[in-house]
């Protein structure tokens, strides 16, 4: 067996953790050809399993599917219970969609304890993951977005400036992905249930423009040393007037079209929007923008951290070939990024506490 061990996370705190399995799942079975590969699911109620883990029917509600308490201690995986070593951990994969995994709450734990990560850091997941900072970012960056409004449970403007924006609108949960919680508006009752809904799964709801006629448009970039790559546009289909939860993942209506059927000069927009977000983070790691697209105008929708499936078959469709792209991103991602120097004061040695902040002697 390789002595190199990848650690593939999934799970999380999140309506999309299900999502998060299969992803999880995929890429653990394909990189298990190369590397030792320990599954680490994150139960919603926090802390840390592994087990062997190979189908996502092994973390079903009711599998008998033995798990293991682990947790992290520095780049060791230990058992809760004993404290035995597991592993040590070459590098880790994040392949959590949504809530505290994508959120950057994974990403900022695996740096605190050094691990390598072939994932996006935790300041690019933490701005994406929320709709409404990310449309803060992209204004900044200059990048076409839909204008838009945030609303929290309990403001009392949110129906006066919904009719301001005209109806018909979308409602979505500011942070949420997968289609979850999303519904059209076309009048003031349909606002307030469709906010009833974005509220009961998060805090905050993003309300903008419906776009109708728009094109649904995808593309993924990754960093190969000093490379950012770009992968082919893709254009998904919908039935209804949003792309829905079952068309993402159950039936949908027909294969995407990869390469998406465009005009160069929308291309050349998507393809630069994409990077100029990638380098302005500084990314690593896999990522896919997602863009409308109405005529040649392109307006910047969400960039997604943890890709559905980590956006594997835009790279290639043979599973040899999402394999090796996955092995590509172990191999950028298993070197950490230089440590800089952390300086020491003294101040803790010191026998007088008189500065001005902290614990001050009186």
């Amino acid at each position: 067996m390789p002595d190199f061990t990848v650690a593939v996370f999934f799970g999380g705190r999140s309506s999309e953790r299900e999502i998060s399995v299969i992803t999880g799942m995929l890429a653990a079975n394909l990189l298990a050809s190369r590397y030792r590969v320990v599954p680490v699911y994150l139960p919603p109620e926090g802390g840390m399993e592994t087990g062997d883990f190979t189908s996502p029917k092994d973390l079903a509600e009711g599998s008998k599917k033995h798990r293991v308490p682990v947790r992290l201690e520095g780049r060791r995986l230990v058992r809760v219970r004993g404290g035995r070593t597991l592993c040590t951990v070459g590098c880790a994969l994040n392949c959590c969609h949504g809530g505290m995994g994508e959120d950057g709450t994974l990403s900022a734990l695996l740096a605190f304890h050094g691990v390598p990560s072939a994932s996006p850091s935790m300041p690019v997941s933490a701005v994406f993951m929320d709709k409404s900072l990310s449309k803060l970012v992209l204004k900044g960056l200059e990048i076409p977005t839909l204008p838009s409004f945030s609303a929290e449970e309990g403001d009392t403007d949110t129906a006066r400036r919904a009719a301001e924006l005209g109806y018909p609108v979308v409602v979505k949960p500011a942070r949420l992905g997968s289609s979850i919680g999303i519904k059209v508006a076309n009048g003031e009752e349909e606002l307030s249930r469709a906010l009833e809904l974005a509220f009961r799964l998060d805090s905050r709801a993003l309300i903008e423009p419906y776009l109708a006629g728009r094109r649904d448009i995808n593309c993924a970039a990754w960093r190969r040393g000093d490379e950012i790559c770009l992968s082919p546009l893709e254009e998904v289909f919908s039935e209804s007037s949003i792309l829905t939860f079952a068309e993402k993942y159950e039936h949908a209506p027909q294969p995407s079209k990869i390469p998406a059927e465009l005009p160069e000069a929308v291309v050349r927009t998507i393809h630069s929007a994409t990077k100029t977000v990638y380098a302005a983070f500084s990314c690593r790691g896999v990522v896919r923008a997602d863009f409308f697209v109405a005529g040649e105008q392109v307006y910047f929708n969400e960039l997604n951290t943890v890709p559905g499936s980590l956006a594997c078959h835009l790279f290639g469709r043979s599973l040899r070939a999402r394999r090796d792209f996955l092995v590509s991103l172990i191999e950028e991602g298993k070197t950490l990024p230089p440590q800089r120097e952390i300086v020491s004061s003294g101040i803790l040695e010191s026998d007088l506490f008189t500065g001005g902040k902290g614990a001050k002697r009186r």
